[in-house]
């Protein structure tokens, strides 16, 4: 398993793979694996040529009152784990890698935008349950979903239900 940090290596190694007519499976995390990733994993496996996979704690899905800091992150034990799995790619960047000093554009998924259709809500989801509860946090994960797709350009990526409105958004 190659372990990449810097986006831009990852970026291009991901380019190369794609231009040698690679398929790419991308599952995406923030770390603390259990079976439900490797099962992701497992289907990504079968379904391409090469299983990448990210961890990454994303501090903009974190609200005022979560505390980031206290987010497990046992990265040698999930190192272990998708080695095992057989990952070709692991990436792992930190967030000053992935969010400059300078960054400012996010992803908004909607909640807030008047209706398209009489009647008709662009993106309910967001403003309900946790959207309701924790200010940010679609917008976080919309962010960094958004960034890991520019960086892998994937052909396939696997997400868990276990959240079902995030999976949703």
């Amino acid at each position: 398993m190659k372990e990449i940090r810097d986006p831009r290596v990852f970026q291009r190694q991901m380019e190369k793979l794609r231009r040698g007519g690679k398929t790419l499976g991308f599952v995406p995390t923030m770390g603390a694996l259990h079976e439900g990733h490797l099962s992701l994993v497992r289907a990504a496996k079968k379904e391409n040529d090469k299983t990448v996979v990210s961890i990454f704690v994303n501090p903009l899905q974190f609200g005022p009152k979560e505390d980031l800091k206290k987010y497990p992150r046992p990265i040698a034990r999930d190192r272990a784990l998708l080695r095992k799995a057989g990952v070709d790619y692991l990436f792992y960047p930190a967030p000053d890698k992935m969010y400059g000093e300078n960054f400012v554009t996010t992803v908004d998924v909607g909640a807030d935008l008047p209706p398209r259709k009489k009647g008709a809500a662009v993106f309910p989801l967001t403003g309900v349950l946790c959207g309701k509860s924790r200010p940010g946090h679609f917008r976080g994960v919309a962010t960094v979903v958004t960034k890991l797709f520019h960086l892998a350009k994937p052909h396939r990526a696997y997400f868990g239900a276990k959240d079902y409105q995030q999976a949703a958004v």
